[in-house]
């Protein structure tokens, strides 16, 4: 059995190890362990002063700048590694000073750290930090006390097997700790060239979302193909798997695939963007984010609106942007009939002029629209540069307009109505 083997094989490390500590050779390599230790802790002042993490970093996204901060803070670990790495080799070669298994797996320990300080550096659950660091240390010691082979065979004994794919404990460890690692690289890759896409002048917004969306999922689909190459799995193998997505796309996720597709058009036919200002039914905001599945729109209110993709493409959407970054506004109001229609609207006009907000290039324009049973009714319009404060500049050229009113005199209308009301005729007296 597998598992007898592992066991004697731990019992032969022990014996090993025991009748290596009383020789004198392993006082040696420990004294040379002992001075790579601090001349690793002497390089990390030398790393400190030559590599400046926040200069190197800036305007990377945060978890670059936390990777990059733990590699560097490593580095002593690095040079205490291949100090000893070095030693060790060296003593096996020559022979100077016997086995030289306590500067190797002094090696081996100080990479296995390594490994876990960078790997753990983009993990926030302390669990799943706890799982990784159990595993690489069980890793390192049997690889330290030459069982690790021992043990890979017994995982790799017990399969079950699914047509091509074999399916071993060994096999799925494998696949789960490279594809960790493979997503994790890609996500980091992916927000490294996200943040150069989005700092590049020569791009649209809608193409560089576009391109970021396109990136993540590129790297990501590289990252899953080459970790299944990695550990022998033959892709055409996956066909029943692949054939199960599809009947799941057709039975429940028509809908997450819809708004997918729909996204990528709404990317390449730059019908919106961000920072465009949209009303999709009683929804309006500035477009804050696009999403794989949703627009993300911020209503000005503290509030985000998450509106799926598809409707976007099937519904009927106001783009106040779209064309120019100008919208029209209109403010209608009355006057009554005693009053001059050209001066009202010449006051109008003076008045909408006035305010700050309201474009120069395209003046302002006052209408008389209709005679109304209660007065005259006006209309003023005017451009503003800023959509979004639309309701703003309405409120304050309306302000502005009852001011000027009260100042010439002239009331807003209001409804007139004649009563007239029917007095029964006096009691002639004897008519009783």
């Amino acid at each position: 059995m597998p598992f007898d083997h592992i066991r004697q094989g731990l019992l032969s490390a022990r014996e090993a190890i025991g009748a290596a500590v009383v020789s004198s050779d392993f006082y040696l390599q420990l004294g040379l362990i002992v001075l790579c230790a601090l001349a690793a802790w002497a390089s990390r002042a030398l790393f400190r002063a030559r590599f400046d993490v926040s200069s190197i970093a800036m305007g990377w996204p945060g978890r670059l700048r936390r990777f990059m901060r733990v590699l560097v803070g490593s580095a002593p670990i690095a040079v205490f590694a291949a100090l000893v790495s070095l030693l060790g080799i060296l003593m096996r070669e020559t022979a100077l000073g016997g086995p030289a298994w306590p500067l190797l797996a002094a090696a081996q320990l100080a990479l296995t750290w390594l490994a876990i300080r960078v790997v753990t550096s983009a993990i926030r659950d302390p669990l799943l930090v706890s799982l990784v660091s159990l595993l690489a240390w069980c890793v390192a010691v049997l690889g330290i006390v030459g069982q690790l082979q021992t043990v890979s065979a017994a995982l790799d004994s017990v399969a079950i097997v699914l047509g091509d794919l074999r399916l071993s404990p060994l096999l799925v460890i494998k696949l789960v700790v490279l594809l960790a690692l493979a997503l994790w690289a890609s996500k980091l890759l992916s927000q490294f060239l996200e943040s150069r896409i989005s700092r590049s002048g020569d791009l649209t917004p809608s193409m560089q979302v576009l391109l970021i969306k396109l990136t993540h999922v590129v790297l990501m689909v590289v990252a899953v193909v080459l970790v299944l190459s990695a550990v022998g799995i033959n892709l055409s193998a996956l066909a029943i798997f692949s054939g199960a997505v599809g009947v799941g796309v057709g039975l429940g996720l028509q809908k997450i695939v819809s708004n997918f597709i729909s996204g990528i058009i709404l990317l390449v036919d730059k019908s919106v963007k961000p920072g465009d200002l949209v009303s999709v039914g009683d929804s309006t905001g500035r477009i804050s984010a696009m999403n794989t599945r949703y627009i993300s729109i911020a209503a000005g209110d503290g509030r985000a609106i998450l509106i799926p993709n598809e409707d976007l493409v099937t519904q009927k959407v106001v783009n106040w942007t779209y064309s120019e970054t100008n919208a029209l506004v209109k403010v209608k109001f009355g006057a009554p009939y005693d009053a001059d229609p050209r001066h009202v609207c010449q006051l109008a006009v003076s008045v909408a002029t006035a305010v700050g907000q309201i474009s120069k290039s395209k003046p302002p324009v006052c209408l008389l629209t209709e005679f109304d049973d209660n007065g005259m009714l006006f209309a003023l319009s005017f451009w503003i540069a800023d959509p979004s404060g639309m309701d703003a500049t309405r409120s304050e050229v309306m302000a502005a307009l009852w001011e000027a009113f009260r100042r010439e005199n002239i009331r807003m209308p209001y409804p007139v109505r004649d009563i007239r009301m029917a007095v029964p005729p006096p009691a002639v007296e004897g008519s009783r």
